[in-house]
């Protein structure tokens, strides 16, 4: 276990029980759109590709974050857990939103993490799909637990 003061448990190696607790934390934090908060999940020098964008570095999460959430009115996510190793997270996700224009989308993506001994993210890779989506066609809708929400395999 990491002695470290900064950093956020659970630690790695990870067991299932752990790599789904730190799976819904990081669904939790990202649902409070808090760019400032999110960031202090990673390592000051994490490095991150998210799509076609790469960078480093709390500072750059943040700047990230606070375009990201701009840009997507609404936002609501749920990550669940595809695989995990002593100190990697494989996530699956869906988070929906809805643009300037007010169309709603949903993003499908996959992320790649990889821990630091302080429980603290040092690497995050995440490749995603926007598809456009009705008000009907939402999961999301105001006052839904996102956990409780049924995904099908038609959308894994």
């Amino acid at each position: 276990m990491a002695s470290d003061s900064n950093g956020r448990p659970p630690y790695p190696p990870f067991t299932a029980e752990t790599a789904h607790i730190k799976v819904k934390a990081a669904q939790d934090a990202w649902n409070t759109k808090d760019p400032a908060k999110v960031k202090m999940a990673y390592t000051p020098d994490s490095i991150w590709r998210n799509r076609d964008t790469f960078f480093q570095g709390r500072d750059e999460i943040e700047a990230f974050l606070t375009k990201k959430w701009e840009r997507e009115n609404g936002y609501r996510l749920r990550k669940e857990l595809f695989s995990f190793t002593d100190n990697k997270i494989a996530v699956q996700f869906w988070y929906e939103w809805y643009d300037k224009e007010g169309q709603w989308w949903r993003t499908y993506g996959l992320e790649d993490w990889t821990f630091a001994e302080d429980g603290l993210m040092r690497k995050r890779q995440m490749s995603g799909n926007d598809v456009k989506i009705t008000h009907e066609e939402r999961w999301y809708k105001d006052g839904v637990d996102v956990n409780t929400v049924p995904i099908t395999e038609k959308h894994w």
